[in-house]
C-alpha cells in the first residue's frame, strides 16, 4: 500500500487539505487527481495505490468547500478560482519532483476542472484523463436552477456503482456532502461548462483519454460526448463500459478500468 502524507496550503478562500501518495522507490511520473462534487480525496485511496504501484507519485486536494478544506460546504462561486488553486498543487508537485512528466486525472466535476485546467495549462501536462466528466451538456444544472428553491433531495446512491457497498459507504461518509446543491455553485457550473465549450481545443500533442460508464444516470454519457469531441485532439483514446455507472474506479469492473487507465498513462507519459 502507498504511503500517504496530508498537508495544507493557502487557496484563494482559505486553507486547502491536500494529500500525497508515494511508494518506496523513485517515481517516474506525477499524477494529479481532481475529485468530484461533494466528495473528497480520501475516496481515491485505492486508485492512488494502483497508480503508485505503477510508478507514480500522486497528488490531490479537497476543493474549496469540500472534505477537510476551508469554505462554506460545496459553495463554489467561480471555477476559475478552483483552477487557480489546483495550479498551486501542480506547482508544488513539480517543485518536489522536478523533471517528471505530469498527468492530470479528473472525475465528474473534477473532469470539468481538469478540462478547464488543460485549456489554460495544457502545455505543462504530459497527458489528461477525463472520467465521467461534466463537460458538454449536463441537463441537471438547468433543471435544478429552474426551481425557486433548490430541492433538498439526497443523491441516489445507486447511481454511483453496481456495488451496493459503494453507495452505503458514501451515504455514511461524514466528509461527503449530503445536502442540496447551492444555487451559486450551480450557476458557476453552468458558466464553467460554457467556458470549456467555448474555449480552445487542447494542444494537439496532448494525449487525452475519456472513460465513461454507458449506464451512467448521474452524468449521462451522451451529454459529455459533445464536450469531449470539442476538446480532443489526434492523440485520443475512448473507453466506454457497458452497464457501468458513474464511479468507474468504484465499479464492479474497477480493476479493468484502472488497468486501462494505467496503461494509457504509462504509454502517454512514460
Amino acid at each position: 500500500m502507498a504511503e500517504s502524507r496530508e498537508w495544507t496550503y493557502q487557496g484563494r478562500q482559505g486553507d486547502l487539505a491536500a494529500r500525497t501518495w508515494s511508494g518506496t522507490g523513485e517515481p517516474v511520473r506525477v499524477v494529479l487527481i481532481a475529485h468530484g462534487y461533494g466528495e473528497h480525496v480520501g475516496r481515491y485511496e485505492r486508485l492512488a495505490d494502483r497508480l503508485v504501484a505503477d510508478g507514480a507519485v500522486v497528488y490531490a486536494v479537497d476543493h474549496v468547500g469540500h472534505g477537510r478544506s476551508d469554505g462554506e460546504r460545496v459553495l463554489i462561486g467561480d471555477f476559475e478560482d478552483v483552477v487557480d488553486d489546483f495550479r498551486t498543487l501542480h506547482e508544488t508537485a513539480r517543485r518536489e519532483h522536478p523533471g517528471l512528466p505530469v498527468v492530470l486525472l479528473g472525475h465528474s466535476m473534477g473532469g470539468l476542472i481538469a478540462a478547464r485546467y488543460a485549456q489554460r495549462y495544457g502545455n505543462t501536462l504530459a497527458a489528461l484523463v477525463l472520467s465521467s466528466p461534466v463537460v458538454g451538456r449536463w441537463d441537471a444544472v438547468g433543471q435544478l436552477l429552474a426551481f425557486d428553491e433548490i430541492p433538498d433531495v439526497p443523491l441516489d446512491i445507486t447511481t454511483l456503482s453496481r456495488d451496493p457497498a459503494v453507495g452505503e459507504k458514501y451515504a455514511a461518509d461524514p466528509l461527503v456532502w449530503h445536502g442540496p446543491f447551492k444555487r451559486a455553485t450551480l450557476q458557476a457550473l453552468e458558466r464553467s461548462i460554457d467556458a470549456v465549450g467555448q474555449g480552445p481545443a487542447l494542444p494537439e500533442g496532448l494525449p487525452v483519454m475519456w472513460i465513461h460508464g454507458e449506464a451512467d444516470a448521474l452524468v449521462p454519457i451522451d451529454g459529455s460526448r459533445a464536450g469531449v469531441e470539442h476538446l480532443r485532439g489526434p492523440r485520443f483514446v475512448e473507453r466506454t463500459y457497458p452497464e457501468a455507472r458513474h464511479e468507474l474506479f468504484n465499479e464492479l469492473n474497477a480493476d479493468a478500468v484502472t488497468n486501462d487507465v494505467t496503461r494509457f498513462i504509462r504509454e502517454a507519459a512514460g
